[in-house]
């Protein structure tokens, strides 16, 4: 008789009383050594050229103007320090005062006062140029006063952020009545036109995020950080539809197509955050027409937004006959449209090139998973290409495209 043999793993066990997580300790400990050895011999310096000028890429990562003249930030995004020597505005030489001393080291940044008078309503050039002749400019193309923190401008962005992102979401609900009454053919229609809808906003917003990741410094990485902000938002909202769906009976009206309309309301409140950023940002930057533009073109587009978040709970509930709470569609709209409203403030206030890159891959990671999710609704376990080959399906993700296209035009 063979006896049992035990293939279980055994875990892991302390060794002379030390906690087995201290062993994590002595490689990050010579790791760290060899980092401090490398910096201080500097192996590869030997390889340089005598009389080599050093690699000079400064970022001018926001340009503020008050009635003291401009305040402009820098960022070295080179490998080796930078001293500004002078700064010209216009073509003229300017003074100028920084809040760090010569030289910027790596990744530093500092802060240049330079009290110039600058006139309201034209465009003016700010040229940097560091103590070895090279020069880095930044065009301001309308004059605007920076908007400062204060009750009114906090009111002025929060109207603009309810015009842009809220109304527009919830005249959208408003929609479900009419969708609840369709029949099939016309349901599967309307989740197509959803798709359409989200497969257009995450085409446009990886555009733009490709486009944002390259005007930001090298040393962020943009596109590393752009692929990664879009699949943790994936990777997130996959783990929370699965507890949503395990959790019925904890959380109230966590049916199938509630859980779905709260992904997509989750997904679109990214992108909105994202428009709102872009919204404030050209307010702070004294874009005002871009920025009038913006209002406009996403209020058109926000509209139909809340007709994909509708769909699937009307599906669920032409199949069911299950009443949707007055309430739960106005926590659907909150959460939809309410974050345009953060997202002007943020713009508007403290805009960076790094937030507004990290929500846009947020948003496309976002709209991803729930187009996924409504596809895999409207197929009910069927083969998804003979599905979307049928006349309703198709006829709805042209016109979710050609209503997508045709408002974006306003935009620009």
């Amino acid at each position: 008789m063979t006896p049992d043999v035990d293939t279980s793993v055994a875990a892991p066990r302390q060794r002379g009383g030390m906690p087995v997580w201290l062993l994590i300790l002595p490689p990050l400990v010579l790791l760290a050594g060899l980092i401090v050895l490398m910096l201080r011999t500097g192996p590869a310096d030997a390889l340089k050229p005598a009389g080599v000028p050093p690699v000079e890429r400064l970022a001018i990562t926001r340009v503020e103007l008050g009635s003291e003249g401009f305040v402009v930030t820098v960022l070295n995004d080179g490998p080796d320090p930078v001293s500004i020597a002078q700064v010209q505005v216009d073509d003229a030489y300017w003074q100028f005062s920084s809040s760090h001393g010569n030289p910027l080291g790596h990744l530093q940044r500092a802060t240049l006062a330079i009290p110039y008078p600058w006139v309201e309503g034209e465009a003016h050039i700010v040229k940097l140029v560091t103590s070895t002749g090279t020069t880095f400019e930044r065009e301001i193309p309308v004059a605007f006063e920076t908007p400062r923190p204060g009750a009114r401008n906090f009111a002025v962005f929060a109207l603009i952020g309810l015009y842009v992102g809220v109304i527009p979401v919830a005249i959208g609900l408003l929609w479900f009545p009419m969708v609840a009454r369709l029949g099939g053919r016309g349901l599967d229609f309307v989740l197509a036109l959803t798709v359409g809808l989200l497969v257009f906003l995450m085409v446009d917003a990886s555009a733009e995020g490709i486009e944002t990741a390259q005007a930001l410094p090298g040393s962020y990485q943009g596109m590393a950080l752009l692929v990664f902000a879009a699949g943790a938002a994936y990777v997130g909202l996959e783990a929370l539809g699965a507890w949503l769906k395990r959790s019925r009976t904890a959380v109230k009206n966590a049916h199938p197509g509630a859980v779905l309309a709260l992904l997509i309301a989750i997904g679109i409140g990214l992108h909105n955050f994202g428009e709102g950023l872009a919204i404030g940002a050209a307010f702070a930057l004294g874009e005002t027409v871009l920025g009038s533009l913006l209002i406009m073109g996403f209020a058109l587009h926000n509209t139909t937004e809340g007709l994909a978040i509708v769909a699937p709970l009307a599906r669920e509930a032409a199949a069911s006959s299950r009443r949707v709470p007055i309430l739960a569609l106005v926590r659907l709209g909150v959460i939809g449209g309410a974050p345009t409203i953060a997202g002007a403030w943020l713009g508007g206030f403290v805009y960076s090139q790094v937030w507004a890159l990290l929500f846009l891959g947020l948003g496309i990671g976002a709209i991803a998973q729930v187009t996924g999710q409504i596809l895999g609704q409207m197929a009910g376990g069927k083969p998804l290409g003979g599905y979307l080959a049928s006349g309703p399906v198709l006829a709805g993700l042209l016109a979710g495209f050609v209503v997508m296209y045709t408002t974006g035009m306003l935009i620009g």
